[in-house]
């Protein structure tokens, strides 16, 4: 009778994958031994696998070459990286290593790129695409950016305000660019994006406030939805009504020449995670070809700004399952080291699912488990992996430990869960180690950030270090086996 993990996972998903294999009994992530950087950091852990970033970013790029070339497309291509997805400089290095450009969502992130460009990763010909609704900071440091002589960063006019506030503060002319505000998806709540301008505005705000502005060019529409880019009616839908409104700007803006159609690809979920990138871009840039074509106007640059995809695949989380909790006849609480709701908040927030796998033990039987955070909240818990009705992991077993790994969480987790900062339940923030590769292609790993004590907190709460009082407790992790 087949009743190991392994033979569970065999018989359920196609395995081993290109990330996913098995050395013996243990499990490895992109060819890292997970079982070794348990025993060098330690648990819980969070990691980062830099070239991730890389690779993605060049599968990306190869797809819409060839989409261009096979569909005889006339324009460029521009990838762009969100930053609000992860803004930490080993990130945003690994990035710029590809030649990309970036789009920014608030104040501070024209202060990270002055900083990128001072060290030479971000060039004078990078785009810098201003997204967001624009309060004081953010036009005096987008004003500061473009006077100081980058030309190539485009703020995305939000609101009817913004044309007037920017003049304000930029010195020269310079170009803008004019965002959407597409129409959501008919389970959503509300009607029309809050973001952006609607469709049938777009064309009086440029002939109000840009046509006979002399100090203002439009160069790009920019279109983004929500759900993302998926092949379902609703998209194409909705990009179809994009492309409208370009053709019509298009014919009386000569300036026109670039449409940003934003980011949203899907990243892997689930081992049985299918998506056919190479379709959807093929079908974009054709749909693209065939409405400029009946318009008779040429067609544009195409920018995208990829977070998730950029960055999602390339982060891990690993806990060590502590004890296990019978709290009926049915239900098996493995309870872990660390916290759902501050280390992998997605979960909790908006039910989000990764990619869950037990790091040893494959060759043992499984059980059905829920499993348990520590804070004292009822929602730290994760119950359910995409895919499936349940959690299977090998029997709990005291003197035989269980770690456990989640995948492919790289993107927002650390900003939405308040890195450096203050835990649900004080519940300390694990370490986070990096992971690259140098010239030979041989691992590499160091420790970004150690995991809080217990000073770091009471120093956040205005207590100092007064209420520590062991020497002990500050050089101990917390529920850490070393």
């Amino acid at each position: 009778m087949n009743t190991k993990y392994i033979d569970l996972i065999e018989q359920t998903y196609f395995f081993p994958q290109d990330e996913f294999t098995l050395n013996g009994d243990y499990l490895q992530f992109h060819g890292i031994d997970l079982q070794e950087l348990i025993v060098k950091y330690g648990s819980p852990l969070k990691f980062t696998y830099l070239p991730k970033i890389s690779e993605n970013i060049g599968r990306a790029k190869n797809w819409f070459a060839n989409a261009i070339e096979k569909n005889g497309y006339q324009g460029k291509y521009h990838y762009c990286y969100c930053t609000k997805s992860s803004h930490f400089q080993h990130v945003l290095h690994e990035a710029l290593k590809n030649n990309i450009h970036i789009e920014t969502s608030s104040a501070f992130d024209i202060n990270i790129v002055e900083q990128l460009k001072s060290v030479g990763k971000i060039k004078d010909d990078t785009f810098v695409i201003c997204n967001g609704f624009k309060r004081a900071q953010y036009i005096e440091n987008i004003g500061r950016l473009i006077n100081n002589g980058h030309r190539n960063c485009i703020p995305i006019i939000d609101n009817y305000e913004e044309i007037d506030l920017l003049s304000d503060v930029i010195e020269d002319d310079f170009q803008v660019g004019i965002r959407i505000a597409s129409e959501e998806e008919p389970k959503f709540e509300f009607y029309t994006s809050r973001l952006g301008i609607g469709y049938k505005n777009i064309v009086p705000f440029y002939e109000n406030q840009i046509k006979n502005n002399e100090k203002v060019e439009l160069k790009m529409l920019h279109f983004f939805i929500n759900t993302g880019i998926r092949d379902n009616a609703y998209y194409w839908n909705e990009l179809v009504k994009c492309l409208k409104v370009y053709v019509r700007l298009k014919k009386i803006c000569p300036s026109l020449d670039s449409l940003n159609i934003g980011g949203g690809f899907p990243i892997k979920n689930s081992l049985a995670f299918e998506y056919d990138y190479q379709y959807m871009i093929d079908e974009i840039i054709n749909q693209i070809n065939i409405t400029c074509a009946e318009a008779n106007v040429p067609v544009p640059h195409i920018f995208t700004e990829f977070g998730s995809f950029t960055v999602g695949e390339s982060g891990g989380a690993i806990y060590e399952i502590l004890y296990q909790k019978q709290q009926n006849d049915r239900e098996k609480w493995n309870m872990i080291d660390s916290s759902f709701i501050t280390t992998l908040p997605d979960t909790w927030a908006i039910n989000k699912r990764f990619i869950m796998l037990p790091i040893n033990r494959w060759n043992d039987e499984y059980e059905r488990v829920l499993l348990g955070g520590l804070t004292c909240d009822s929602d730290d818990y994760y119950n359910s992996e995409q895919n499936m009705n349940a959690i299977y992991l090998p029997k709990y077993k005291r003197d035989k430990p269980l770690y456990i790994g989640f995948f492919n969480t790289g993107a927002y987790q650390e900003t939405i869960g308040g890195y450096g900062g203050l835990q649900h339940c004080l519940i300390p923030q694990p370490k986070h180690v990096l992971i690259d590769r140098d010239e030979e292609g041989n691992l590499v790993t160091s420790l970004f950030n150690p995991q809080q004590k217990a000073e770091d907190l009471l120093k956040i709460l205005g207590y100092g270090t007064a209420g520590i009082t062991n020497k002990k407790q500050q050089e101990t992790d917390f529920v850490s086996k070393q």
